[in-house]
């Protein structure tokens, strides 16, 4: 496979933009193929086999495009679906993992929350992440139904947003958490009105960057590196709306 073949990135919807973020932050000579299964968002509450099937569906489109690697940039979708994926297609697959580890090293009072989605904390996967890495502290876990629905709408700081955002963080801080994990890829573009709600003593951790030093590590370990001059081009493909998800993801992935 040409070491100038894209890299594939996909998410239920324009949530998996934060993690093409720090993938072009740290990649900036890859070319990247982002699709937002936004007709089929959110993941979250549908079965297992129904993500499977999307997750396979979307990963033999990118196959078509000549990727050389995939990162399934959702939580839920990696619990799902990650395992199957690499046993199924010819090429690496990196998925996503809740910043648990990180969070228990941090955390001063003793006491980590974690914003997810019901389903990634449900799943097997979680509790033994937590398990493996959090056994001395507390862990609280916070289901965020809405919030990646209002992303999916741009609505980043609305009043219906912060009233979720109040509604779900503050029981935390409440019970004593001083480090809070974005778990969903939705959540980072929250980031300034979870701060602003949590506190500035609150340290809120993501794993985009540690995603994209992982990429880093296989593209390297599997001699797929690109040497070209940077930067890669970034193609946007969607299920849904494709010119309203391709607004909104480029408008995402711009900044602030």
């Amino acid at each position: 496979m040409s070491n100038d073949a894209p890299i594939g990135v996909f998410d239920s919807g324009v949530g998996g933009v934060s993690v093409l973020r720090e993938l072009r932050a740290l990649l900036p000579r890859e070319a990247l193929i982002y699709y937002a299964d936004s007709a089929h968002c959110p993941y979250g509450g549908k079965p297992r086999d129904a993500i499977l099937a999307r997750a396979c569906a979307i990963t033999e489109e990118l196959l078509t495009r000549g990727c050389k690697l995939i990162v399934v940039a959702c939580n839920t979708a990696t619990i799902a679906a990650v395992e199957h994926l690499r046993a199924t297609y010819p090429v690496p697959f990196v998925g996503m993992e809740p910043a648990v580890k990180p969070a228990a090293a941090a955390t001063r009072s003793g006491v980590v929350g974690v914003l997810a989605t019901g389903a990634a904390l449900a799943g097997e996967k979680f509790h033994h992440l937590v398990a493996t890495h959090a056994r001395d502290v507390r862990v609280i876990t916070q289901p965020c139904p809405g919030l990646v629905e209002q992303v999916e709408r741009g609505a980043l700081d609305t009043p219906q947003t912060r009233t979720l955002v109040e509604h779900y963080v503050q029981p935390l801080r409440e019970q004593g958490a001083d480090v809070l994990v974005l778990g969903c890829t939705h959540y980072p573009f929250l980031r300034p009105l979870i701060q602003q709600v949590a506190g500035a003593d609150v340290a809120l951790l993501d794993t985009g960057a540690a995603v994209a030093r992982q990429v880093q590590r296989v593209l390297q370990r599997e001699a797929l590196a690109r040497a070209g001059e940077p930067a890669g081009e970034v193609l946007w493909r969607a299920s849904g709306d494709a010119v309203q998800t391709a607004r909104l993801c480029q408008a995402l992935f711009a900044g602030p």
